[in-house]
């Protein structure tokens, strides 16, 4: 009694041992290439998750093109990744620039000329205007030292003249009305640019209603839209025009002349760079100060249309850039303090920003083109005007675009269009292609480029199809839970390290190329698991390779390459409704298999070829042409996939070629083999004895049972070509032999 009352004492004075939490590891960090600093840097947002973000639009004066897809896919790309993965609150504020020299000029110029086309000029008008406009257009290209710029005038130029010819043909010729109107129409639109530019410098001043200059870049505009919504780019939180934001532009530009940054001349403001760079608060040129003073960069800055000797005389510096341009005539205006005028290029994306994220955003982005003088100079007025030092926190550019390695140029009229690049490829290949290359790198838009992106779509949606047949194999609640065995516990090891790899990739710079070759790893392990049950004759865990799918399938929304909410893998199908072809189709599919099976083994079983050719052509050639792939296993279930119907049509003419060129080359074999059969029964026949007495540019002179004994000079033969053609003899010897006891047998026979 007293020895237990003393066990239950002392257990009542046990207590919870301590303890203490896991040391864990550092979490990987995001960290971004800034351009403000050259380097990567952590990426902190200044509100919490919330992130400011600021990007550069178009300028809408033509059709979008692929130089714009690598920036705003790009941006896409990483605003998806910032919100969708690393879970920031983003907010993406975009400027359209439907006011601009290249805007101002390109609808005067489109007005101009589609005037002049309307009054049908005659033949013999119009060439003598096209050989006046030539004059002025040959003067600039010999000026043009640039030699793409230049490459690409004497292309027009060449163009221009070779129209000219059959029309000055047809008019010396009094040719039909018909034939005229026909090559008047050609050289119309071949001598469209020096037309064009010629008729702008003699009516251009003319040209004053507003509305020219508005039509042209909301048409554009438009059209920007369509095709960033065919990339599957997400639309800006905000969007914002400068034709809409001039009052807040005013009021940005009074302030900075308040604050002293800027000064009034002819009606023009301008900013006074060396008086801001002076200043111990401010730093002119953070991004590019090594460009400082490159007057070619500056001068495209301000415009094709201000940059005469008189607008140049106009600045203190330079260097000084105008924040307001007083209006000449032909171009767009509004009232202002100063008298009529219109914006700087620079100062727009200064009063929007700031109108719409205040005095500091988290990030700025833009193409790499426009660092100086673009951003430089955005930087220093709108410092300038909150008097800080902060406006932009991290500077984020994309890596130009080439074209299979040549530069790529709207004003060079080299480029292709967002629109005919989708007539070749699909958005989502085009992601692709974008997401296997650095966001910030120079990326080459080329076919091996596409091929690489092409290949990767492939590669990855068989993955995706594979599992979702193992997934439809029919099993019990239970049966999906099996016991897991080395090869289980092995996949799930390297799924683990794969994503771990994945998010250090992503968190280094948003490095995608590095997290997509991370995932193709991962794809390639779970084939070879797959492979290995198949051989085994046992099913792989259903789970395990579902989980990895969903996974595969997660990150490949994040970046934008599925759309909608497909459960795995790339969707098929999809109407207005929403509805998933794929769920629609599959159940009936499934049966239409199951009972092919059926019927094909009931065939097999009583040999009924007939039956048995209908199944491989329902396989081959029907079912394809409606999306439906069919894989016969031995021994297996067939493996049903519903895929692209022009992949399939694609795979099935390959077979086809492959199969032809297998047949070519077996008959090619046969055709060899027979040939050596041939020739070698034919040196058979020949007895030893005469074997050599053809060879008379070899041999001269020969015994008794035909052996050389001289060579074809009459030279002795030595002893040692003697033991070679003695070796040579014996071999004939063997062979005759044998052809001989083949000529008795099938005498006996």
């Amino acid at each position: 009694m007293a020895q237990a009352a003393g066990d239950e004492q002392g257990r009542g004075r046990r207590t919870q041992p301590p303890w203490s939490p896991p040391a864990g590891t550092e979490p990987c960090k995001l960290r971004l290439y800034n351009s403000l600093t050259r380097s990567q840097d952590e990426f902190v947002p200044q509100q919490g998750r919330k992130v400011t973000w600021y990007c550069c639009g178009p300028t809408v004066y033509d059709a979008a093109h692929m130089g714009h897809a690598r920036s705003y896919i790009s941006f896409d790309i990483l605003r998806r990744v910032l919100r969708d993965y690393f879970q920031f609150d983003v907010f993406y504020c975009m400027n359209i620039t439907d006011v601009d020299d290249k805007i101002i000029k390109r609808a005067r110029q489109n007005y101009l000329f589609e005037q002049y086309r309307g009054e049908r000029p005659r033949a013999t008008q119009l060439l003598r205007d096209v050989e006046t406009a030539l004059k002025p257009f040959s003067l600039q290209l010999n000026a043009t030292t640039d030699p793409d710029k230049k490459q690409m005038l004497e292309r027009i130029r060449d163009a221009v003249q070779l129209a000219v010819e059959p029309l000055a043909d047809s008019v010396q010729r009094n040719a039909s009305g018909e034939e005229i109107s026909a090559r008047v129409e050609v050289l119309l639109e071949k001598a469209r640019d020096p037309l064009a530019e010629w008729l702008d410098s003699h009516l251009g001043s003319q040209v004053t209603d507003n509305s020219i200059f508005s039509e042209l870049p909301k048409a554009w505009e438009a059209e920007f839209h369509r095709d960033m919504e065919a990339l599957n780019v997400l639309p800006p939180d905000v969007l914002t025009r400068v034709s809409e934001y001039v009052p807040e532009i005013v009021s940005f530009v009074e302030k900075i002349v308040a604050n002293g940054y800027g000064y009034v001349s002819n009606g023009s403001v301008y900013f006074d760079t060396a008086k801001f760079d002076a200043s111990e608060a401010h730093s002119y040129a953070k991004l590019v100060p090594e460009a400082v003073g490159d007057q070619k960069a500056l001068q495209e800055g301000e415009g094709d249309l201000s940059i005469s000797a008189d607008r140049l005389s106009e600045k203190r510096s330079p260097n000084d850039f105008a924040l307001w341009k007083a209006s000449k005539p032909g171009e767009p205006s509004w009232e202002c303090p100063w008298g009529k005028g219109r914006p700087g290029w620079h100062i727009e994306c200064s009063a929007m920003a700031g109108t719409i994220l205040g005095a500091s955003m988290d990030i700025h982005g833009g193409g790499f083109d426009l660092r100086f003088p673009h951003h430089d100079n955005e930087l220093a007025q709108s410092e300038a005007y909150f008097e800080n030092d902060c406006w932009v926190r991290y500077f984020l550019h994309t890596g130009h675009l080439t074209i299979a390695g040549c530069k790529m140029s709207k004003s060079l009229k080299n480029f292709i269009t967002i629109k005919d690049a989708l007539k070749k490829h699909s958005a989502r290949q085009l992601r692709l292609a974008f997401l296997m290359h650095s966001w910030k790198d120079t990326l080459d838009y080329s076919s091996n480029t596409m091929e690489s992106a092409i290949q990767y779509e492939r590669f990855m949606n068989e993955f995706f199809l594979n599992v979702k047949d193992i997934l439809r194999a029919p099993g019990d609640a239970t049966g999906r839970f099996e016991k897991w065995e080395e090869q289980e516990l092995e996949l799930n090891r390297s799924f683990d390290d794969k994503k771990a790899a994945v998010h250090e990739a992503l968190c280094d710079n948003v490095d995608t190329r590095t997290a997509l070759e991370e995932m193709r790893a991962l794809v390639g392990q779970c084939n070879l698991y797959m492979a290995a049950r198949k051989a085994a004759r046992k099913l792989p865990s259903r789970v395990l390779l579902e989980t990895v799918a969903a996974y595969l399938t997660q990150m490949l929304r994040i970046f934008g390459a599925i759309e909608g909410d497909a459960a795995l893998g790339f969707p098929v199908g999809g109407g207005a409704s929403g509805t998933s072809l794929e769920a629609t189709v599959m159940p009936f599919l499934q049966v239409l298999s199951d009972f092919r099976e059926g019927v094909r083994k009931i065939a097999r079983e009583k040999k009924v070829l007939e039956v048995l050719q209908l199944s491989d052509a329902l396989r081959d050639d029907v079912l394809p042409e409606l999306g439906v792939r069919l894989e016969d296993h031995e021994g297996l279930p067939t493996v049903l996939k519903l895929v692209d119907r022009d992949t399939l049509v694609k795979e099935r003419e390959e077979k086809k070629q492959a199969e032809e060129e297998k047949r070519r080359k077996k008959e090619e074999a046969a055709r060899k083999k027979q040939e050596q059969e041939a020739a070698k029964l034919e040196k058979m026949k020949i007895p030893p004895s005469k074997m050599f007495l053809s060879e008379n540019e070899k041999y001269s002179t020969f015994d008794e049972n035909g052996f050389p004994t001289h060579d074809a000079e009459g030279k002795e033969l030595s002893k040692g070509q003697i033991k070679k053609l003695k070796k040579l003899v014996e071999v004939q010897e063997k062979l005759h032999k044998e052809y001989l006891q083949l000529v008795q047998n099938a005498g006996l026979k």
